[in-house]
């Protein structure tokens, strides 16, 4: 993997230090979230009707939104920065593919796949860099592929850093956050908002994006 930069390696030992108890937190994965996976479910059935490729969760962290997109009949790994969260996805789902990289720079080649789930995994990166990331998700994108991106929202704010639990991270206005997917070449397929749940701070937003 190419040398990181400085806050990609911050996020990845941050990741790294905690890996256990995260992957703890969220080993129900998708279960008691219906809005959440009802979104995810509506991506797996583009993809599906598409025909496009290979899916590949980036930031896939423990692997659990893989393993559900697997179950939804998808061809999917998953690719995180932080080793130990690799391990312990390669230990989980053992039938699935995990490989330790950086979604800023994919070892894929253009067009290569039929979708992308980036599920929370953006919200690290410093705002000005976002563009970068989604040229390059777009770079690896089929034609007709589709991408899901899913986020805390801003609430009517701008973009906002928040003291996230792991690392810094970052709130985005949704229609800022499609704007900037449009000019990196994708069309806005659907999005949703919801509220917070119990025991959550903020907004959640998720963008179904289709590369034209």
């Amino acid at each position: 993997m190419p040398e990181l930069s400085s806050h990609l390696t911050t996020t990845a030992a941050a990741y790294d230090a905690v890996a256990v108890r995260y992957a703890d937190l969220v080993r129900d994965g998708l279960a008691g979230l219906p809005l959440d996976r009802s979104f995810v479910a509506a991506f797996a059935e583009c993809v599906r009707a598409s025909g496009a490729g290979p899916v590949a969760d980036l930031g896939c962290g423990p692997g659990y939104v893989a393993a559900y997109l697997r179950d939804q009949g998808l061809d999917v790994f998953g690719i995180d920065l932080s080793p130990a969260l690799i391990e312990i996805a390669r230990a989980t789902y053992p039938g699935l593919r995990f490989d330790v990289g950086s979604m800023d720079a994919l070892d894929l080649a253009d067009g290569e796949l039929g979708g992308i789930v980036s599920w929370y995994s953006v919200i690290h990166t410093p705002p000005e860099t976002v563009p970068s990331y989604l040229a390059e998700f777009r770079r690896v994108l089929a034609p007709g592929g589709h991408v899901l991106l899913a986020f805390f929202e801003s609430e009517g704010g701008p973009v906002t850093p928040f003291d996230h639990k792991v690392t810094t991270a970052y709130r985005w206005p949704i229609d800022e956050l499609a704007e900037l997917a449009g000019k990196a070449g994708f069309a806005e397929v659907g999005r949703m908002l919801r509220e917070p749940r119990e025991g959550e701070r903020y907004r959640r937003g998720h963008l179904l994006m289709r590369a034209e």
